[in-house]
């Protein structure tokens, strides 16, 4: 006999074992608050044939974010399908939203987790998956409606309030963005993600030593968490060390903090060449590190799971001197022509010359990067990533500006940068080489 309980946020679940109840809400709570312990919910998944748990096992697979994901959630979504267990309207609706996914039917998956959203608001673990996936296609304005459609029913729970922080900076509203992650984080301390989002917003508005200082505060906090989560948070209190310039402390945080939690996964190895092609462009020597990630993303030529990993995948194995790197271009070139409708515009107009752009810049060819970046550049929302994350390729095209002599050019775009954050030492240094060449007067903020 089944067992019907409440899972920790109040939604109505139906399990074939009530000992599942544990496992379920650390799928539920840990995937809200960002905690490894999402993952238990797969110690359950051989003995409780529900449907909810076994759509939460296949989630966890396509979270892998690799080429055999799919294959590897396959089964529990079978499974899913096949239990004799009469699981309720919401939970199925999570299953074919869990299922579409896996199909590689992502539009489905996102109107699934909005009618559940507006269904029962309180399922927020569906509601962070639809951000995903939305995230993903560069719709931050869907992101954001979610959260907020959710807010009247949840607002006692301090990660929406995360969820709709991050929704609102993606949209450029940053003065919002702020007030819910503030809100977020007096109602729980340890909320990674909101803190996640207002270190984005002190980035965008230049607060480079409040945003360290704030970053190096809250650190002590980032335990428990999974692999993306604490990684991705070093990350950006490593971008704030950057733009004062302390490449050793960068450094450091890169090889304590940044790479090497868990090197198979995707958004741990995008982070590592992030980070490195960042201190590059700061003119660093980051020496031997190129190869360790290398040897990692070797393994993704085949991958096409997003744009947006692909094209960092491409640039690491690049930069490390890597056969795989123009393998992987041509293989990025021929997916693009058969790629799902709904992503082939992005895979066509933006991947393929960004991926161009990419392989040109770590070879050295300045004119090829200039040309295939700045193809890409108008368009780049639509292969997903945040504002923070993208403007890598933003910072490479402006890098082979410089290299090829563009001063002008070069000029006209870093000083908008140097004057939105004017705290920025990095700034100020590479724009003097620039002044000099074009006989300007050296200008400081």
């Amino acid at each position: 006999m089944h067992a019907c309980r409440l899972d920790s946020l109040g939604n109505a679940v139906t399990l074939a074992d009530a000992a599942s109840l544990g496992p379920l809400n650390d799928f539920v709570e840990g995937f809200i608050a960002c905690e490894a312990r999402v993952a238990n919910v797969l110690q359950v998944a051989e003995t409780d044939a529900s449907p909810l748990v076994q759509a939460c096992c296949a989630a966890l697979h396509m979270f892998a974010e690799s080429g055999d994901a799919s294959r590897n959630a396959a089964p529990f979504i079978d499974a899913a399908r096949r239990s004799p267990i009469m699981a309720s309207e919401r939970e199925m609706r999570f299953v074919e939203a869990v299922a579409a996914w896996v199909a590689g039917d992502v539009p489905r998956a996102i109107a699934l987790h909005e009618e559940q959203a507006r269904e029962h608001p309180r399922d927020l673990a569906s509601l962070k998956l639809g951000q995903y996936h939305l995230f993903n296609l560069g719709n931050s304005p869907g992101m954001l409606r979610l959260a907020l459609a959710a807010l009247p029913a949840a607002a006692d729970v301090p990660y929406l309030h995360g969820m709709a922080a991050f929704g609102w900076e993606q949209c450029h509203l940053l003065a919002q963005a702020e007030a819910a992650a503030r809100r977020a984080i007096d109602m729980r301390e340890k909320e990674p993600w909101a803190q996640h989002a207002l270190a984005h917003v002190m980035l965008t508005q230049g607060r480079i030593g409040e945003g360290l200082d704030f970053m190096r505060a809250v650190s002590g906090q980032w335990t428990g968490l999974n692999s993306f989560m604490v990684t991705h948070n070093w990350w950006h209190l490593a971008l704030f060390a950057l733009e004062l310039d302390d490449a050793e402390t960068v450094l450091a945080l890169y090889d304590r903090r940044v790479w090497g939690v868990v090197k198979e996964y995707s958004q741990d190895q995008i982070g590592a060449v992030s980070l490195l092609a960042r201190l590059e462009i700061a003119g660093v020597n980051v020496g031997d590190r190129w190869q360790d990630v290398a040897d990692h993303l070797a393994l993704r030529l085949d991958d096409h799971v997003q744009p947006f990993l692909d094209l960092q995948y491409l640039y690491g194995l690049a930069r490390a001197g890597r056969a795989g790197a123009p393998m992987m271009l041509a293989r990025i070139e021929s997916f693009a022509g058969t790629a799902p409708s709904w992503s082939r515009t992005a895979w066509q107009q933006v991947a393929v010359p960004a991926a161009r752009g990419l392989l040109a810049h770590a070879q050295g060819d300045w004119d090829g990067a200039m040309e295939g970046l700045g193809r890409a550049l108008p368009h780049l929302q639509t292969i997903g990533g945040s504002h923070a994350q993208r403007d890598l390729f933003e910072q490479l095209h402006l890098d082979a500006l410089v290299r090829a002599g563009q001063w002008a050019g070069a000029q006209h775009l870093l000083q908008q940068r140097a004057n939105a954050s004017p705290q920025s030492l990095r700034l100020q240094r590479q724009l003097r080489p620039i002044y000099a060449a074009l006989g300007m007067p050296e200008v400081t903020p």
